[in-house]
């Protein structure tokens, strides 16, 4: 379906400019993706401190939106015939594990991309930065207790992502981050997305930043702290274009846009489908998950999609197969959630006819992105002088 929308490029530049104001976000990107045509916009600072514009090349934090790119590449593996989706974790991973011996033996593939795996989000481990920092966290994580026993609930587990992408690993014979550059990002001609502060050096880079709401926040005196072995559950760098054009492929169904085959539409179709339902809208405002995919139901319009957040830079994705529309927000500090509320709502119903929750709905929204936050500040705490 397409929907015969004209992008008004200037009107939309300048909501995006008056809202990002108001919520003292100090810079931020916009890509609408609509019926295969990516509209990049870019608004405010880098850095505050050295007054660096944001341009439309310039790359963000996305944190944990990195999952999705994660799923995605496990199954180009399922497509591949290396993995199924119900293959139990130790049959492909046999180091991997945890304090409960039955619930090892039966953890499978399937539920550590829809959250039901029953594995944590709360382990942080510095696996350091070879090529073997993946390998070393699956290790270190043997001893991490379950938050609940797999299939039972769902609990949203970076743990997991981390060890999928450690399977990612083991069956490409590469590193998750060159598994990622050559499987996704070469074929989609992605050429600002990366996972390594090293690659990000090349392009404008946002800075974080940190402070109270309402006020304009301070650049962070340090801009990522995640190791590297965080990153299939939290770190790709990326504009918001790229982020768009990844979600296109999906919205194509799985086809680049040169026609070269990325993922099976089978695949595609499995990662928006329902496996679980989100009965606490408190912990992760959607109304379920897929593989992957956060699922939401804009009173009747069904799409999908991921947040993430990395010490004071926030990203929202959104997706609606309906309206051949995804929507990517990247920004560096501030109330992002307030700016993403505002124009999201305002750019889903004008393009899309879907209603999303007003501000007020959803002021705790999406708790698990706040701890993330809350564990980045912790730590980031930590490098400050003492009072």
């Amino acid at each position: 379906m397409t929907t015969n929308h004209r992008f008004e490029h200037a009107r939309w530049q300048a909501r995006l400019d008056e809202l990002r104001a108001a919520h003292h976000v100090p810079g931020a990107q916009l890509a609408v993706l609509i019926d295969g045509q990516v509209h990049e916009l870019a608004s405010g600072l880098l850095h505050r401190g050295t007054g660096m514009e944001v341009t439309t090349d310039s790359v963000f934090l996305s944190g944990s939106i990195a999952k999705v790119y994660t799923a995605t590449l496990v199954m180009r593996l399922i497509d591949e015939g290396r993995l199924g989706l119900d293959t139990r974790l130790v049959d492909v991973l046999p180091e991997f594990a945890t304090p409960d011996p039955e619930a090892t033996r039966t953890i499978t593939i399937r539920q550590l991309l829809s959250h039901t795996g029953g594995v944590t989000n709360d382990f942080n481990y510095d696996g350091g930065r070879g090529d073997d920092c993946l390998a070393k966290y699956v290790a270190a994580a043997r001893d991490v207790p379950l938050d609940c026993p797999p299939g039972t609930a769902i609990s949203y587990g970076g743990l997991g992502y981390v060890v999928l992408g450690r399977v990612i690993e083991v069956l490409t014979s590469r590193t998750w981050d060159k598994a990622l550059e050559e499987l996704l990002f070469t074929p989609l001609g992605l050429e600002r997305s990366m996972t390594l502060p090293e690659e990000a050096l090349r392009f404008r880079v946002a800075m974080s930043h940190l402070g109270e709401s309402g006020a304009d926040p301070d650049p962070a005196p340090s801009w990522d702290l995640m190791p590297r072995s965080a990153g299939p559950a939290g770190r790709v760098i990326v504009s918001a274009g790229d982020m768009a054009r990844l979600a296109g492929m999906h919205l194509a169904g799985g086809l680049a846009p040169d026609g070269t085959r990325v993922l099976s539409a089978r695949s595609v179709a499995a990662m928006q489908q329902r496996e679980t339902d989100v009965p606490d809208k408190w912990t992760v405002y959607a109304d379920g998950w897929g593989l992957g995919w956060t699922l939401y139901d804009w009173n009747g319009v069904p799409g999908y999609g991921h947040d993430g957040a990395a010490i004071g830079q926030y990203a929202y994705l959104r997706v609606v197969p309906h309206a051949n529309l995804a929507l990517a927000l990247m920004t560096n500090g501030g109330s992002a959630r307030l700016l993403y509320a505002d124009l999201f709502r305002e750019l889903l119903a004008e393009l899309a006819g879907a209603t999303m929750p007003a501000p007020s709905d959803h002021v705790l929204m999406n708790n698990c992105y706040r701890d993330h936050a809350q564990v980045n500040a912790a730590q980031l705490a930590r490098l400050l002088p003492a009072d």
